[in-house]
């Protein structure tokens, strides 16, 4: 099942970027998704929301990661965090490689290893990206 989520559920997306993007019409991260398919409308989002390239990227890639139903708007910005910068980036990897990269991530940052999701939920990520990959 592939998500689609409210823009202002995106992780780190301040108020004014969120009433800027319902301005141009982008309510929802498959919105989002497919206003900027490729570098020139990359380029002009950028230059709407009055931000840099990098930033759009970051953007498009919590709202491809969050399609995800277990993910969602939840899990994107770890995953990202991990190097993981798109679904069929994540349905390509190890199940175990990423576990042990967000059980590291969780135990530097909130110094709790039983806030990290389970391996058994990242293999039903890997899972899921597998499917939306292969459709």
């Amino acid at each position: 099942m592939i998500c689609d989520w409210s823009i202002g559920d995106l992780p780190g997306l301040s108020q004014p970027e969120r009433i800027l993007l319902e301005t141009l019409g982008i309510t929802t991260t498959r919105q989002l998704l497919a206003a900027a398919p490729d570098a020139a409308t990359k380029q002009q989002l950028a230059a709407s929301l009055g931000a840099k390239i990098q930033y759009v990227n970051k953007l498009l890639a919590l709202a491809d990661l969050a399609r995800l139903a277990g993910v969602g708007c939840q899990y994107n910005g770890l995953l990202l965090h991990t190097g993981i910068i798109s679904v069929k980036q994540l349905s390509q990897m190890p199940a175990h490689k990423i576990h042990q990269q967000l059980l590291k991530l969780h135990v530097a940052t909130l110094q709790r290893r039983d806030l990290c999701p389970n391996l058994a939920q990242v293999q039903g990520w890997i899972k899921q990206a597998g499917a939306i990959v292969d459709s």
